[in-house]
């Protein structure tokens, strides 16, 4: 299977950039890491869509592993769609009213 192009969400690059500028005015290396990390998210959802679980039905959430943050995306026919970057402390689904893919 092709991998299918990834897309961001408008208010999900800001939520990647607010938590990126976050930890990079504690510690730029951390900064460093946490876009690694969500780089390595990325790699892993456009290899394989579908291996990480479902959440409020449609979505799917990809757990970043040393950072309290979720990426959340929806697979689509051409592409993949990243709805939220998602604070474990943020309200629990609070990016569904978000509308995929009418952007």
């Amino acid at each position: 299977m092709a991998r299918r192009p990834i897309r961001f969400h408008p208010l999900a690059a800001d939520e990647a950039d607010a938590a990126r500028r976050w930890y990079f005015e504690r510690n730029p290396q951390v900064s460093q890491a946490f876009v690694a990390a969500l780089d390595a998210s990325v790699e892993g959802i456009t290899a394989s869509p579908r291996r990480w679980p479902r959440v409020y039905g449609k979505y799917r959430r990809y757990l970043l592993r040393k950072f309290p943050f979720s990426v959340v995306y929806l697979e689509r026919t051409e592409s993949v769609e990243v709805i939220a970057v998602a604070h474990h402390r943020r309200r629990p689904g609070y990016w569904r009213e978000r509308k995929g893919g009418d952007l």
